[in-house]
């Protein structure tokens, strides 16, 4: 069962671990938090918060030598110029050498397609090498057409820069949860 083990700021207080470590990442309030406590069936795991930006330190969940990574968000205005420089680079440092991380999981806001920032955050993590799944979340929140739109979106920006791994959820309606579940196991087994 995975239980939160710390928060980290900084490289020299890492979890100092050998098993496999995935990450989350995405916009404030994209759903990173509900995310983790739908796979990971514990319902007040991860801190759920309405409040952007509550996230601003790496918080490690593991389960053995399975750990879960929830990062701070991306795009939060509201933030200090400077308190957002620090954590920009806390992310940075993070992903760039973390030796333990093998998959980033990329959260984008199924409403709003992919904004400018998000472009650029995927430029970014293209540039690190690592496998990228995006996952579009809040998918209960649109009808039928404005998803027949999102799939048409995903195939253009396919089509347009590269072929990537994909999943739409709904932590609400629990939908491709369990897909989602899967893939994770697979990397954490070694996939």
């Amino acid at each position: 069962m995975f239980k939160f083990i710390k928060s980290s700021s900084t490289k020299s207080n890492w979890l100092v671990h050998s098993g496999v470590e995935i990450c989350f990442w995405g916009r404030s309030n994209v759903g990173k938090s509900s995310l983790i406590n739908s796979i990971t069936n514990i319902s007040n795991l991860a801190r759920v918060s309405k409040t952007p930006g509550r996230t601003q330190l790496l918080n490690y969940f593991a389960d053995e030598n399975k750990v879960i990574v929830d990062l701070p968000g991306y795009g939060y205005a509201k933030m200090g110029t400077r308190e957002n420089e620090k954590m920009n680079l806390m992310i940075q440092e993070y992903l760039e050498n973390s030796t333990n991380l093998k998959h980033v999981f990329l959260l984008l806001d199924s409403r709003r397609g992919i904004t400018e920032i998000d472009a650029q955050i995927i430029s970014y993590l293209k540039s690190l090498r690592k496998p990228i799944t995006f996952i579009f979340t809040k998918l209960d929140k649109l009808n039928q057409s404005e998803k027949s739109k999102l799939l048409k979106l995903i195939k253009e920006i396919e089509s347009e820069w590269f072929e990537f791994d994909y999943i739409l959820v709904s932590t609400l309606k629990k939908t491709n949860i369990d897909k989602l579940k899967e893939k994770i196991e697979h990397i954490f087994i070694g996939g």
